[in-house]
């Protein structure tokens, strides 16, 4: 009967009133096991684990036909600045290269801003709930389609331009802010600079 009350009172923690090692009624080896980890991040601010997206065929086309236009179009831009400026200065006569050759690249950005502007839509869509780099893609876009409305606007003063040297001089600096623009958010989306 004795040793089951000291087996009691050493299981419990509770000893006699000359014993050094004392503690409080309710504090023991187990529970202050428990209370390590006090203050430490709550389970809820653990991030949830990211699922796996899976991108269609058609986005692995897209892009491919989304990079050659975009290689084709650094060489157009030179090519139509270098036209453009002997438009300027020699108007009528501006060799044939310049005369002839600024509508047909001009045409050919048509076509390669037509196409890039919708597969480039097509796979920021696919890829909206991807949240790593979204903001950067999304900014990329914007910028695009920026310099989608600038080289409209120069397409449209083209004509005019042709007779009025004012006119000729707006187009040149909305072409050459178009470019700008293009550029920079073409340059975004290579490597050193890319955030996603």
């Amino acid at each position: 009967m004795i040793a089951a009350v000291a087996a009691l009172i050493l299981a419990t923690g509770i000893g006699g009133p000359g014993d050094s090692t004392q503690v409080a009624p309710g504090t023991g080896p187990r529970i202050e096991a428990s209370r390590i980890g006090v203050g430490a991040a709550e389970p809820d601010t653990i991030r949830p684990r990211r699922h796996a997206l899976r991108l269609s065929e058609a986005y692995n086309t897209r892009l491919e036909l989304h990079k050659i236009g975009a290689y084709a179009m650094l060489p157009m831009f030179a090519f139509e600045y270098a036209a453009g400026q002997q438009l300027m200065q020699k108007s009528a006569q501006a060799p044939a290269w310049a005369r002839i050759g600024h509508r047909v690249v001009a045409t050919g950005m048509l076509v390669t801003f037509t196409m890039n502007t919708y597969t480039g839509g097509m796979n920021w869509w696919e890829t909206r709930s991807q949240e790593s780099g979204f903001a950067w893609r999304t900014a990329h876009s914007v910028l695009m389609l920026l310099s989608d409305a600038g080289f409209s606007l120069a397409g449209q003063l083209s004509t005019p331009a042709q007779n009025d040297i004012n006119i000729r001089r707006l187009h040149k600096q909305v072409a050459i802010s178009s470019i700008a623009v293009a550029t920079t958010g073409y340059l975004m989306m290579l490597k050193p600079f890319r955030r996603d």
